[in-house]
């Protein structure tokens, strides 16, 4: 359903005719994120290309009462930008400079439609690094990154995108811009607001300017894979490494449906009986990386490794991380609709965790290929399934459930960096507690009092 004529006369006066998008078929791309069997059609998609654009249309949409959806590359994996029924989805793809690149401070100020790759790239380019590197990264935009929190492989190590964030740029519900943070590595004055707005998905305010902090590039890195008989023997090799204190930058996971598929897709010589892979990379002094990829070497074989590839050149480190980094292409390939899943377990629950998803595949009578971050905990439990199948998404449902209240049950919780948009607001009062959900509420009333940024999303009103 569309804006009314005049609502639309409004935007096209704001933003200029090119910058509105109405018909049907102009706005079906924008009626869906990266979340299966999720998707509602936009009343109409408009581009701002700066701030005091975001804000004036956000201030129309108050006065007007119409949802407003801001969405970057649609990349996400939550339902998060999924529009809402007659209302405005804000693309901000068009806020896409790099505006400094300051090497003194090591902090680079982007706007929020900046590709996360081309950050990664600028900052490389100055001999310098920005860590979160989400499977997205050549896709999505920095500023979905920031509203989803967004994690990535190297997150054992750097941690995720919340730990780069210094300052933001932000139009709140009323059309105020504010700027929150700053270049300090030190800063104590007050509330730390921006941290508020970090993984918010959207529901208190837009994000239109990041300031990320970048460190210096390693000068050197090893790429090792490691192959197992048995599951639990990765997971205690796993354990092993962590008990060692070695933090590898990668410490990634695949079990063997996933192992099988990637292998079809990629043909990269991986066994086919391998219940479990390990990729794990180190990084840093040459010196350090070769004794710590020595040691990872070791304890993985004392753990039962039938193999391990150390990879010899950045070449055939690119190969052997194409086993990890193409795990959800190769799954897709596999079934009509592919659900991409993310539940996280303290590390010392893993191997149960992958257990209890492997029975609950059989008991369901579904195909699931796990994945996923094991140095840090986060499994990404992949759905291979056919949307159309309405008996078949049922068990789904009842698996994807069984699934989450265990890794609760463990201690974790339903989401380590996908967020929970519509897809998993359902499970979110039984992960965080009515208190906890009590105090988000309130945020929400207080930031945005007539719900119009991104509503019905994490939680209901």
């Amino acid at each position: 359903m569309s804006l009314s004529p005049d609502s639309l006369a409004v935007l096209r006066d704001i933003l200029g005719e090119p910058n509105v998008l109405t018909q049907p078929e102009d706005v079906i791309p924008y009626s869906f994120d990266g979340t299966a069997a999720l998707k509602q059609p936009a009343g109409c998609v408009v581009f701002p290309q700066n701030a005091p654009q975001v804000a004036r249309v956000i201030k129309f949409a108050r006065q007007n009462h119409l949802p407003v959806v801001s969405r970057g590359s649609g990349t996400g994996l939550s339902g998060g930008s999924v529009p809402v029924a007659n209302g405005i989805v804000l693309c901000l793809v068009k806020l896409d400079r790099v505006l400094q690149l300051d090497e003194k401070n090591l902090t680079i100020l982007v706007e929020a439609g900046v590709v996360t790759q081309k950050v990664a790239d600028h900052a490389a380019a100055a001999g310098l690094l920005y860590p979160p590197d989400p499977g997205s990264m050549k896709i999505s935009t920095i500023g979905g990154n920031v509203a989803e929190n967004s994690g990535g492989l190297r997150g054992l190590k750097y941690g995720v995108t919340r730990d780069y964030v210094m300052g933001m740029e932000v139009v709140l519900a009323d059309g105020q811009v504010v700027w929150l943070g700053n270049k300090c590595v030190k800063d104590v004055a007050g509330y730390s607001m921006k941290d508020v707005f970090i993984g918010s998905e959207g529901t208190l305010g837009i994000i239109t300017q990041v300031l990320l902090k970048l460190v210096p590039k390693p000068a050197a890195k090893k790429t090792l894979l490691a192959t197992f008989v048995r599951m639990d023997a990765a997971a205690e090799a796993v354990s092993a490494i962590i008990a060692a204190k070695i933090i590898p930058c990668t410490l990634e996971f695949l079990d063997k449906i996933t192992i099988q598929c990637v292998e079809e897709y990629a043909r990269i010589g991986l066994p086919l009986n391998a219940e479990a892979m390990l990729l794990m990379e180190t990084d840093g002094h040459p010196a350090v990386v070769e004794e710590e990829a020595r040691r990872m070497e070791e304890i993985a074989r004392q753990h039962g490794a039938e193999s391990v590839t150390v990879a010899k050149s950045a070449e055939e480190s690119a190969r052997l991380a194409t086993a990890r980094r193409s795990a959800f292409s190769a799954l897709a390939r596999m079934a009509p609709t592919t659900i991409l899943e993310d539940a996280t377990v303290p590390r010392s629950e893993l191997a149960r965790m992958i257990r209890f998803i492997q029975e609950v595949g059989e008991h369901h009578r579904l195909r699931i290929g796990t994945f996923g971050h094991m140095g840090d905990g986060n499994l990404h439990p992949t759905f291979l399934t056919d949307e159309r199948n309405f008996e078949e998404m049922e068990r789904v449902e009842h698996a994807m459930k069984a699934i989450f209240d265990f890794a609760i049950k463990l201690g974790g919780t339903v989401t380590g960096e996908h967020g929970v948009g519509l897809a998993k607001k359902r499970f979110l009062p039984g992960a965080i507690g009515e208190g906890s959900l009590d105090l988000m509420r309130q945020l929400k009333r207080t930031l945005d009092p007539d719900n119009i940024l991104n509503p019905g999303k994490i939680f209901d009103p």
